[in-house]
Parts: C-alpha cells; structure tokens; sequence
C-alpha cells in the first residue's frame, strides 16, 4: 500500500458516540481509528457498528464505565502484549501491529484539578503513570521498532499548545512537572512529536475544547492533549508530505453532543 492513515480519537464514550465516529470514518477515510476513554467493557463494545463503517478487526482494552482504550482497522491487527505502565491497573495502554507498523495507544489520567501529588491522589497517579511510560519507552527503544505512538496524553507541553500559557502554568495538564515529564518520554524513545515537527513553535494547535464554553469556538480556549508521535525511521513516511500530513478535524466539536476532543489524524507514506 501507498499510505496508512492513522486516527487518534478520545470518544468520550463510544457507544454513545459511535454514530459520530462512522461520520468522521466516512469523512476522513482512516484506515487505522485509536480511541480513547471508551468507558465499556470489550463485550459491550459495539463491534458491529464498526464492521459496518469498514473496520471489522478491532483490539479493545475496556474496564467498566470508565477508561478504556480501542484500536480499530481496516487492516488485519495484530494484538501485542503490553507492559504494565498503569500502577492501578485501568485500561490506559495497548499496543498493535498493522501493516508492520506497531501502534501504541494511551490514555493517560487527566490528574484531578489540583497540581499537588501529596493532596490529591489523581495528580500523583498521572505522574506515577508517566514515570513508567519513560521507563517502558527508554527499554523499548533498544529495539528501534517503527513504532506510531498515539493517544489523549492529557498533557499540553509547549507554550503555544495552550490558549494562555502564562495563565494555564498552574493548570493541570501544562504545570511544569508535566510537561518536563511528558518530554522526558519523548526523548527517551527518541519521538518525533509530529504536529511540531510540520508546524512552528509559534503557531497555536489544540485538539480539546472544554464543555464549560458556551461558545467554544469563539473563545477558543483549547488545549492540545491530543499526540502522534513517531520514531526515527519513519521520520521520512511521516513528514515528507509536510503539513497536510496531519490534520485536526475540529469542525467535530459542533456536532450535537459532541466529545470535548476532535480526532487527529496522520497520513504516513509507506
């Protein structure tokens, strides 16, 4: 094949938004679709309506009501054992091979709302999670595998990947600690971030926009939370297209009822 293209989706429940993600598979013609937070158990995933969209192999890591992790193909998957990086054991991480290609998909914890490890649980747990993630990532970049690691990081790591970078530094998802944390992850498997790798540092992106904002677009106080990151050897398939390569498909956000994350989608020439 010529290309795969990759998607990268916090759902925010997919039964309840699977209607949306067969518009977007219509729209956007993924051949691969990773979904996050899908908040249902793998028998209660709705495998159907995904062989009807196109995509009838799928690899569901699910946990009742809440989190959960999915990766949906057009393409055979092969299911990949994945090292345990979540000290709780919620379903936050799997891995796949397609096409020779692993994909990895994470949903790290969002943290809570205090920036705090020693108050607030939530917020050490996300960076207990990471902590692991840089050790996984530091081992298995001995192996120098193509790897696409996707996902709903949680984490906005440069200054432009928010709507106020002075006012969000105490803001979970882009204090400090985070965001040093997340790029010792990047670096420690030698990732390409690929949304800055074709686009300067001082053009803003985002991916989500909180529901709090009646007027999400005009405010346009998003983050970007959203990642496609690649390693080095597939460098050349992922950016040699430049920046139409990767694309956020926010017009998503105006669906009815829509989930607070617009998918993200990377086209690699392979």
């Amino acid at each position: 094949m010529s290309g795969l293209t990759i998607a990268t989706w916090n759902i925010n429940s997919v039964r309840l938004r699977a209607a949306q993600v067969a518009a977007f598979a219509q729209e956007a013609s993924p051949d691969v679709i990773c979904l996050q937070e899908i908040k249902c158990q793998e028998d209660q995933f709705p495998y159907k309506a995904f062989v009807e969209m196109g995509y009838p192999h799928a690899h569901v890591t699910g946990q009742k009501g809440m989190h959960g992790v999915a990766t949906v193909s057009r393409l055979p998957i092969e299911p990949l054992e994945m090292q345990p990086v979540c000290s709780r054991e919620e379903a936050r991480a799997q891995r796949v091979r397609i096409e020779g290609i692993e994909i990895q998909n994470y949903y790290i914890p969002a943290g809570g709302d205090e920036p705090d490890p020693e108050t607030n649980p939530r917020f050490a747990h996300k960076l207990d999670f990471v902590e692991r993630l840089e050790a996984y990532v530091r081992e298995r970049a001995k192996e120098e595998a193509d790897i696409v690691a996707v996902g709903d990081f949680n984490i906005a790591p440069h200054e432009n990947d928010v709507w106020s970078h002075k006012q969000l530094l105490s803001v979970v998802s882009h204090t400090p600690v985070e965001t040093e944390g997340l790029e010792r992850v990047r670096a420690a498997g030698d990732f390409i971030d690929v949304a800055r790798a074709l686009h300067p540092e001082e053009e803003k992106i985002f991916t989500w926009w909180s529901y709090r904002n009646r007027d999400w677009r005009k405010s346009n106080r998003g983050r970007r939370l959203d990642h496609i990151w690649v390693t080095p050897s597939l460098r050349v398939p992922a950016l040699s297209s430049g920046r139409a390569a990767f694309t956020v498909w926010d017009h998503t956000r105006d669906w009815e009822k829509p989930s607070d994350h617009a998918p993200v989608t990377l086209r690699l020439k392979v």
